[in-house]
């Protein structure tokens, strides 16, 4: 008997919620079985059936994982099988082996038409998060958020870290009446009415897709449904730049601000969606800038867009000035109400004040619910540092060994660094440092996490450290907010984080590694009290840390506004100085944003958008990058190709792995001098991109050999298939049943230089220098001094003219990937021939 028990429900975690009855079935059959034996005393015949007996529980296990059937879409035949069960094992011990034959038959012809995803055992993991999601704080405060949102469209809501409101709101709206597809009718330019089915999704926006992707996978378990494109009948999707993962029965859909943005482009009145929730407002990135004047406007002002079904708006932030929030949407529907333009959006920032005086009778008439939920967040001890360090690399490095050999396990660390070669020069560090280390000490496993690092290799992660073994995880500032990675007690904080820093007078986009804000270093804090008492370890004094801004600095107001502008004017908005901006961004930065979009083609001489500008709009890439691609895509397939597998490498910091010491770049120099091309970095990338992808044996070993970054290589070749097929999508590339395929084409010939770098110059004309008689170089627009960087080509090397992708300012003013160009073709450009 009790053989028999463990046999059947050997793995409780994998019992389906609706599949128990067979289960059951089973276990009774069993001990009819049982009785059948009892009354034939032959101890072979016992031993016969224990074995037959044995072998179809295995079956019947192996089945369900592999190929469960979703109880709520095939009941019928779960019904019939039982049925047959229970007769079969009516009768005697001969008819049970019979059954074992019947139903070995039974399992492979389920096996064939059975969908791969385990309905019952999803259901079962979604019953056991329930009791998870019960203890978070936000959970009892369900029935009052869903009542303000029935009475109103626009909530604001402060969720403390670790009140679960990222995964829980969308759960708790779903199934709400104002959230069902509703059919109405929409009027048309000519006049004519079209029913349309308006809602039935629920979008919440992320600053990030690493916490886009992680999120909708929880909340997928959570819910019991399948994960995006994975099943049809998948309730949960997420869409982030390159990758898109939905069925037609997603309900919840988590997505980076920048592709809901894109969204927009061909549903203006986001159609498809009942309630859009935009999370981690104070990260206060430019897109989320431009999304909340984009749904102020829907929300307030008239609906014929959406057949006058209504749009609701959940804004959630663990840190952010709901004041100044609150102000601007109220703004919006005092405009609305006046009859004023609902464009008129100059009083948002300095009317925020006001908006703490309304109470409930005024806020019951602008629509506009508040609610404040308190988080969750054990004790976390702090640790500054007793003075200040200069190499923050080297105490992280002392930090994580000193934490590793004190405390005990569990308890994994959380370094925050700055950017990738930081985070690859201490994953370095500590590698080397481990293998010297105590075999009696636990293991140390590294990870690495940063924006440009392959997604799979970014879930990593998330996955449960082996046993006896620490994990350290080594993350730029995308772990500081969305993202909860289970286990972390131990936080590192280097204080620090590369900013963009776009100086509109020189039109120089800087990199530039800057102290964090004071909201910031709350954030990183937090991640060490998830789930347990922590220590936050501050590689900065308590002197610095005090004199920290408060907040982050709005994106708008410290970056190159052309793509923003670009999104406005593709999205109808003409009167860009008159659209209602949470922080007005400098209208000296409008103006150059504007001149450099009309430098690209992208708008017309009377300021509206281009056909050029409409259909830089529709690709996932910065404008001068789309610039590059159409003017490539104009000398024909060949060279578009080409043009895409440099782009590709501009995702990614580097291709080629950092050399600190004279040898290691005499090393590399010699390793990759079959890669390198006079012409310059660009060309120098693409002829890497073609033999990595021509590569078809070992293509880390190939890596290794040429001291390339292998794992830059896979985000690369990622992003190169994508935008492959945004251009097919695009038709600038021909699909591969009409030619060969480019990817595989583009290997078998010589590029053309010239090409090359005339489609690139269409779109960086004004990121140019001149060799000047002195042996510098000055760039053509503004005169302002530039070096080659170190890590280039052409570094140390004379030519005429150069054109780079980016000037970074570090100690010096360097020109980031550099190549060699004619003065005559630089004046072409900025003539736009």
């Amino acid at each position: 008997m009790p053989e028999r028990v463990k046999t059947v429900f050997e793995d409780p975690d994998e019992v389906p919620a609706g599949g128990g009855k067979d289960k059951v079935t089973t276990g009774k059959g069993s001990t009819e079985t049982e009785s059948a034996k009892r009354k034939t005393p032959s101890n072979d015949d016992d031993k016969k059936n224990k074995k037959k007996k044995r072998k179809h529980n295995e079956l019947a296990e192996n089945s369900k994982a592999q190929t469960p059937v979703a109880a709520e879409d095939q009941p019928e035949p779960s019904r019939n099988s039982e049925e047959k069960v229970v007769s079969k094992n009516k009768n005697n011990a001969n008819v049970a082996s019979d059954k074992s034959k019947h139903k070995r038959k039974d399992q492979k012809q389920r096996l064939l038409r059975d969908t791969k995803t385990n309905f019952n055992s999803l259901k079962e993991k979604a019953n056991t998060l329930y009791t998870i999601r019960k203890n978070l704080p936000i959970f009892p405060h369900a029935d009052e958020i869903r009542q303000c949102l029935r009475k109103n469209d626009v909530m604001l809501l402060i969720g403390e870290t670790g009140s679960g409101k990222s995964t829980q709101i969308p759960q708790f709206l779903v199934n709400e009446q104002w959230c069902r597809p509703t059919k109405t009718t929409v009027a048309q330019e000519d006049g004519s009415r079209k029913e349309i089915e308006v809602g039935g999704c629920i979008a919440i926006t992320q600053p990030r897709r690493v916490a886009a992707i992680s999120l909708a996978r929880r909340v997928a378990e959570e819910m019991g449904t399948p994960l995006g494109s994975s099943s049809p009948a998948s309730k949960v999707g997420y869409s982030v730049r390159f990758d898109t993962s939905t069925s037609p029965s997603t309900r919840v859909k988590f997505l980076t601000e920048g592709m809901l943005l894109q969204e927009m482009l061909h549903d203006p009145s986001l159609t498809r969606y009942s309630a859009i929730v935009v999370d981690e407002v104070h990260e206060r990135g430019v897109n989320v800038d431009l999304l909340l004047g984009f749904l102020r406007n829907l929300v307030s002002g008239k609906r014929e867009g959406r057949g006058e079904v209504p749009l609701k708006v959940v804004v959630m932030s663990a840190t952010a000035d709901m004041e100044s929030l609150l102000g601007f949407f109220q703004e919006g529907y005092q405009a609305q109400h006046s009859g004023e333009e609902t464009q008129n959006g100059t009083k948002s920032v300095t009317d925020g004040n006001a908006s703490g005086k309304p109470n409930d009778s005024e806020k019951k008439n602008d629509k506009i619910a508040v609610c404040h939920i308190k988080g969750r967040q054990y004790p976390v001890k702090t640790i500054y540092s007793p003075e200040p360090v200069h190499d923050f690399v080297d105490a992280a490095l002392k930090v994580i060994f000193n934490i590793h050999y004190k405390e005990p396990l569990p308890g994994d660390i959380l370094v925050f660094l700055t950017g990738q070669e930081t985070v690859e020069a201490l994953e370095q560090l500590v590698n080397e440092y481990a293998i010297g280390m105590d075999p009696a000490l636990p293991k140390i496993q590294v990870l690495p996490l940063f924006a440009a690092l392959p997604q799979a290799a970014q879930q990593r992660v998330f996955v449960p450290a082996p046993p006896r073994t620490r994990k350290i995880i080594l993350a730029t500032n995308i772990a500081e907010t969305s993202v909860t990675v289970s286990g972390v007690r131990f936080v590192v904080d280097c204080g620090k984080a590369k900013v963009k820093q776009f100086r509109s007078r020189l039109g120089l986009d800087s990199l530039l590694v800057k102290p964090i804000s004071k909201s910031a270093a709350i954030q990183r804090k937090g991640r060490a009290g998830r789930e347990a008492p922590g220590q936050c370890y501050r590689l900065f004094t308590e002197k610095d840390y005090l004199a920290l801004d408060e907040v982050n600095t709005p994106e708008i107001l410290r970056c190159d506004l052309s793509q923003a502008l670009l999104n406005m004017k593709a999205r109808g908005v003409d009167n860009v100085m008159g659209f209602p901006f949470l922080t007005r961004p400098p209208r000296e930065s409008l103006e150059k944003a504007l001149l450099q979009l009309l430098s690209i083609d992208a708008l017309a001489e009377s300021g509206d958008i281009s056909p050029i500008g409409l259909h830089i709009a529709k690709l996932p890439l910065t404008p001068t990058l789309g610039r590059v691609l159409l003017a490539a895509s104009e000398y024909g397939s060949d060279c578009l190709s080409d043009v895409i597998d440099i782009i590709s490498c501009f995702s990614v910091e580097n291709i080629f792995l950092n050399t600190t010491s004279e040898e290691k770049k005499e090393e590399a120099e010699k390793a990759r001098r079959d890669l390198y091309r006079r012409e310059g970095d660009h060309l120098t990338m693409l002829a890497t991109v073609q033999a990595y992808a021509l590569e078809n044996t070992d293509r880390k070993a190939w890596a290794e050999r040429h001291m390339v970054s292998h794992r830059a290589m896979q985000a690369v070749m990622d992003v190169r298939k994508q935008l492959i097929t945004q251009c097919r999508q695009a038709k600038l590339l021909p699909n591969p049943s009409d030619t060969r395929d480019p990817s595989t084409n583009s290997i078998t010939r010589e590029p053309s230089p010239i090409h090359i770098l005339k489609s690139f110059l269409r779109g960086f004309s004004t990121n140019t220098a001149r060799l000047v008689p002195d042996g510098s170089y000055r760039t053509v627009v503004g005169n302002q001094t530039v070096a080659i960087h170190p890590s280039s080509v052409l570094f140390g090397k004379k030519v005429e003219a150069i054109i780079y992708n980016e000037f970074v300012f570090t100690n010096r003013s360097y020109a980031r990937g550099v190549s060699a160009v004619q003065m005559d073709w630089v004046g072409e450009a900025l003539a736009g021939q």
